[in-house]
């Protein structure tokens, strides 16, 4: 007997309306790190699993894309910060081309907030200032893992995570001089709300002048 099959993505997807929320020019604030702040707080408090996961796009000089996604460690008016071994393919990209777009795909509240801009390495100050708070195990994962080099079984990570542990075993573990963070300095931002009959609202601050801020709508 054939089982019925499932509903395609599309005809599953057209069924579906967005009712949650709605966004006005009028009603948004003069500066998107405000806006943000208040949507990161509501993304926490529904209970969104990882609510500071993000998807980070990158390209390098050869202006083949790539994404990947990963936590958001920290923001204010300055940008939205990460960090990574700087030998991986993300801080390769970054260092041929100092651009980047983060999503944050807020889904549970039918939101998603957009970001582009230039991309600038954190002072050592700063990564060292990070890199504490760390649990001491993630600590010594930052030495164990030649981050985006092929590995020949996870047994070979496993056992450098393992000889690790014992040579740190005696005292605090060190910042690598492989690791490092990146800031993404917002040059847009955009706030996405899901609307009934596809009609969504998509706000977008784009810098204008010394420190102000554009407001304006684009189409859905």
């Amino acid at each position: 007997m054939n089982a019925t099959p499932p509903p395609s993505p599309d005809v599953a997807a057209m069924r579906r309306q967005y009712n949650l929320g709605v966004l006005r020019e009028e009603a948004m604030p003069a500066d998107p790190i405000t806006q943000f702040t208040a949507w990161f707080r509501d993304a926490v408090s529904a209970q969104i699993l990882e609510p500071n996961a993000m998807s980070l796009a990158t390209a390098g000089a050869d202006g083949r894309p790539l994404v990947r996604t990963l936590l958001l460690k920290n923001y204010d008016a300055q940008g939205f910060v990460f960090y990574t071994n700087l030998a991986s393919r993300k801080a390769r990209q970054l260092k041929e081309n100092p651009h980047a777009a983060l999503l944050f795909p807020w889904l549970l509240l039918e939101r998603q907030v957009v970001i582009t801009g230039a991309v600038e390495r954190l002072s050592m100050a700063d990564t060292v200032k990070y890199f504490v708070t760390r649990p001491r195990d993630s600590q010594i994962a930052a030495w164990a893992s030649r981050q985006s080099a092929p590995l020949s079984s996870r047994q070979v990570l496993e056992l450098e995570w393992e000889a690790l542990k014992r040579k740190f075993a005696a005292g605090e573990v060190p910042l690598p001089d492989f690791w490092g963070g990146f800031r993404v300095v917002p040059e847009s931002v955009e706030f996405w709300q899901g609307g009934p009959n596809r009609l969504h609202d998509r706000i977008q601050y784009t810098r204008h002048g010394a420190g102000g801020w554009k407001i304006g709508r684009l189409a859905p």
